[in-house]
């Protein structure tokens, strides 16, 4: 049990790490230098609002009792969680915890779409809502007992449950859609899609992507909640889908438009994670690499999709790269669970079964995330506004927001 216990604590600190300071650089160094400092700045107003709430309501909604759609509120401020090692307290003081990390990087992840052009109290109040309207109930239809969990006595999930590891669904489903959403919603940058606006410092994303890459040892590998061959097998298939993600995700980028990109290598990194995360407790190293070599180049071109075909300024591909590749490893999981490719297989459930269960997740999670998204980010519009001044789109939401710069260039 001590092992067990150490190792949730690392992979707790390792989650932790994804967004601050990982994924605040990787998505900061991907905007304008004038802008650097705000998406900081809400990635760390983020952590610490979305664990504030998580110990006020959100872990009693994800995990706090049994109900169908949502855990109840027996475990306001974390009251009823037994204080001696005897009763398990330890274990679920960890779960607190360690689930409090996905709570923050969830709605950290979807400002990557709206960057640049959103209000600061805008995306923190719309964050704190949907972290307790969206974000918790999803968690606990999943992971808490819910509907979509093998407990349920809803057909057809009882007795199959949708299968997601680490987020595929609850993270990175609910992320993207979300996204999605708010892209539409707070419209394009100035000079969208005319001009697309190149990072301002590719060694950023570099440096926030590799902090990315290593903390998902933490997201993948801590969820087994042990420290045993699952973990081990989760650590393993994590790396080497993302991995593949790399190699294809540069390759076709290379016979696409004659060159491999630092900025497209670390974001197929990336869309290799998001894909591996739903699957990482079943298939072994045969499907992980399958599924993250073919992620590098479906997200790769889902970006074309979004950005182009649609026009939407989805403005650092958090659908594309999050949303697309959470359904891509969550549909795959079926398929890629056969213990023939050294996968853990599917208990006894039958694979159309299964992708039946993993279609119907993604569909009724995301139709629920794009209403809940929809209707509060209406009422925050209404409460605070929702897009910037064009004011402060001219000067830049460091100086406009925040009243600071990034760069000193005098």
């Amino acid at each position: 049990m001590n092992a067990d216990i150490a190792w949730l604590l690392t992979a707790t600190a390792l989650v932790l790490f994804m967004t601050l300071p990982g994924l605040a650089l990787f998505y900061g160094g991907l905007v304008r230098s004038k802008n650097f400092l705000s998406v900081l700045m809400q990635c760390f107003a983020i952590a610490a609002t979305a664990s504030l709430l998580w110990m006020l309501a959100g872990y009693s909604i994800a995990f706090g009792g049994e109900g169908a759609f949502w855990g109840g509120l027996d475990k306001l401020l974390l009251s009823g969680i037994a204080r001696s090692p005897e009763d398990g307290a330890t274990t679920e003081l960890l779960t607190v915890v360690f689930q409090m990390t996905f709570a923050i990087i969830t709605p950290a992840l979807i400002i990557g779409a709206i960057v640049e052009r959103t209000k600061f109290a805008f995306i923190v109040l719309f964050s704190a809502l949907w972290g307790l309207l969206c974000y918790a109930p999803v968690a606990h239809w999943v992971w808490g007992g819910g509907f979509m969990s093998a407990d349920s006595a809803f057909a057809p999930f009882a007795g199959i449950g949708v299968q997601d590891l680490a987020g595929g669904v609850v993270v990175h489903v609910t992320a993207g859609v979300a996204a999605l959403v708010l892209a539409v919603m707070v419209g394009g940058r100035p000079g969208y899609p005319q001009h697309i606006i190149p990072p301002h410092q590719p060694a950023l994303v570099m440096i926030g992507a590799a902090m990315l890459w290593v903390g998902w040892f933490g997201f993948n590998g801590g969820s087994p909640a042990a420290a045993n061959n699952s973990a081990v097998s989760a650590l393993l298939v994590t790396h080497l889908s993302a991995s593949a993600a790399c190699a294809s995700w540069a390759l076709w980028e290379r016979l696409r438009h004659g060159k491999a990109s630092l900025v497209g290598i670390v974001t197929g990194m990336v869309a290799g994670l998001a894909s591996i995360t739903p699957a990482s407790g079943h298939v072994g190293p045969i499907g992980a690499v399958i599924i993250g070599g073919a992620a590098g180049v479906i997200c790769q071109e889902l970006i074309g999709v979004v950005k182009y075909r649609l026009q939407i300024d989805d403005s650092l591909d958090v659908f594309a790269v999050h949303g697309v590749g959470g359904i891509w490893g969550t549909l795959m999981l079926p398929f890629l669970a056969s213990e023939t490719l050294g996968g853990a297989g599917l208990g006894g459930v039958a694979v159309m079964d299964q992708f039946v269960v993993q279609v119907l997740g993604i569909v009724g999670v995301g139709l629920f995330t794009a209403l809940i998204t929809w209707v509060i980010a209406l009422i925050c519009r209404a409460l605070v506004g929702m897009r910037a001044s064009d004011e402060a789109l001219t000067a830049g939401l460091d100086v406009f927001e925040h009243g600071e710069r990034a760069y000193d260039l005098t």
